[in-house]
């Protein structure tokens, strides 16, 4: 389980960071399967011993800006 592996500070960066990210998604991030992957790559990025907001932060809008670029809006599949 995450908590098992990360700190309660390290945590509530991530959950910022991705909080943050979800709001650059059109309707706030509120498909599950974005969220989602947003979150996997602000993991990836924590797993990777990198836990500072500007680096969770960044990980979290790349990932919000490759699903923006791979789906127009309107167009977007489920994943």
């Amino acid at each position: 389980m995450i908590t098992d592996h990360f700190g309660a500070k390290t945590l509530a960066i991530m959950e910022h960071a991705l909080d943050e990210a979800c709001k650059l998604m059109p309707a706030g991030g509120e498909r599950h399967d974005d969220r989602r992957y947003i979150a996997d790559r602000i993991l990836e990025c924590a797993e990777r011993g990198d836990t500072s907001l500007d680096a969770l932060s960044e990980a979290g809008r790349g990932a919000a800006g490759e699903l923006s670029a791979s789906s127009p809006p309107g167009k977007r599949e489920a994943r």
